[in-house]
C-alpha cells in the first residue's frame, strides 16, 4: 500500500469517526436526531473534498469528476433528508434510541462505517498518482451514476407529492417509478455507487480493487439491514390485510424492474 494512500485513508477514517462521535455527544446530550442526516451528508462532502486536496498535487479529470459527483449526490440527499425531518418533526428510526446514549452511539458509529466504506473508491482514487485516459469504463460508470441520481430524485419527488396529497392519507404509493419497483430510490442508490466504483477502478490495481466494497456494502445495507427489510415489514404491518397491497407486492419486484 502506498504511503500517500495510507495517509489519506487513515486521515479520512480519523476525521470520519471523529465527526460522528463528536456529533453523537452533542446529539445525545440534547436527545435529538436532527443532526444525524446532515452530519452524514456533510461528512461525505468534507472527506471527498479533503481527499482530493490530500492526494497528488497533479489533479486528473477522473478525480475532478468523481469528487464533484459525490458532492452533488451528498448535497441532494442531505437537503432532502433535512427537509423531511424538519417537516415530520421526528425520525421514527430513532424512537427508543435518542434517549439511550449507548444504543445511540451504535447508530452514529454505523453511519461512520457507511461513509468510509461507501467513499472507499473515491478516497483511493483521489490518492492515486497514476492516471489513464478517460475511456469507455468511465463513461459507463458516470452514466450509471446519472441513471441512479435520476431514479433517486424522481422517486423521492413522486413519493413526496403522493404523501402531500390529503386524498392519499393511509395509502401506499404504487404509481410512477413505484409501479415498476417497490424501492426505486434504493435501486438508484446502488447504481450511483456502482458507477463511481466502475469509473475509479480504471486506475486501480491489486489491493485497490477493495473499493468494490462500496457498492457491495450499499447493496447489503439496503437489501439486508436498514433499508428494504424495515420498510417491507412496516408495509406488511400497515397494509398486510389490504388485497390491493398484497397484489402489489406480488406483481411488482422489490428492487429491479422486470424486463419482460
Amino acid at each position: 500500500m502506498g504511503t500517500t494512500t495510507s495517509a489519506v485513508l487513515a486521515k479520512s477514517a480519523l476525521w470520519d469517526f471523529g465527526i460522528q462521535w463528536g456529533m453523537w455527544a452533542i446529539s445525545s446530550a440534547l436527545q435529538t436526531e436532527r443532526f444525524y442526516d446532515a452530519t452524514g451528508s456533510g461528512t461525505f462532502i468534507y472527506l471527498a473534498l479533503q481527499s482530493y486536496q490530500w492526494g497528488s498535487s497533479v489533479k486528473t479529470k477522473r478525480q475532478k469528476v468523481q469528487t464533484s459527483l459525490v458532492v452533488i449526490w451528498a448535497l441532494r440527499l442531505g437537503l432532502f433528508l433535512m427537509s423531511r425531518i424538519f417537516a415530520d418533526g421526528v425520525d421514527k428510526r430513532f424512537n427508543h434510541v435518542r434517549d439511550n446514549p449507548k444504543v445511540f452511539l451504535i447508530y452514529w458509529t454505523v453511519q461512520g462505517v457507511w461513509i468510509f466504506l461507501t467513499l472507499l473508491p473515491t478516497l483511493i482514487l483521489n490518492s492515486e498518482k497514476n492516471d489513464v485516459q478517460v475511456g469507455t469504463r468511465d463513461y459507463i460508470g458516470w452514466g450509471l451514476w446519472g441513471l441512479g441520481m435520476f431514479l433517486e430524485v424522481v422517486a423521492d419527488r413522486q413519493k413526496s407529492a403522493f404523501k402531500a396529497d390529503p386524498s392519499n392519507e393511509g395509502k401506499f404509493i404504487n404509481s410512477g417509478l413505484w409501479s415498476v419497483s417497490r424501492h426505486p430510490n434504493y435501486l438508484g442508490e446502488i447504481l450511483v455507487w456502482s458507477g463511481l466504483y466502475l469509473s475509479a477502478s480504471s486506475v486501480f490495481s491489486g489491493w485497490q480493487h477493495v473499493g468494490v466494497l462500496s457498492p457491495l456494502f450499499v447493496y447489503f445495507l439496503l437489501t439486508r439491514v436498514s433499508g428494504i427489510p424495515l420498510l417491507e415489514r412496516g408495509g406488511m404491518k400497515r397494509w398486510g390485510s389490504d388485497p390491493n397491497y398484497l397484489e402489489y407486492i406480488k406483481n411488482v419486484p422489490v428492487l429491479f424492474p422486470s424486463l419482460w
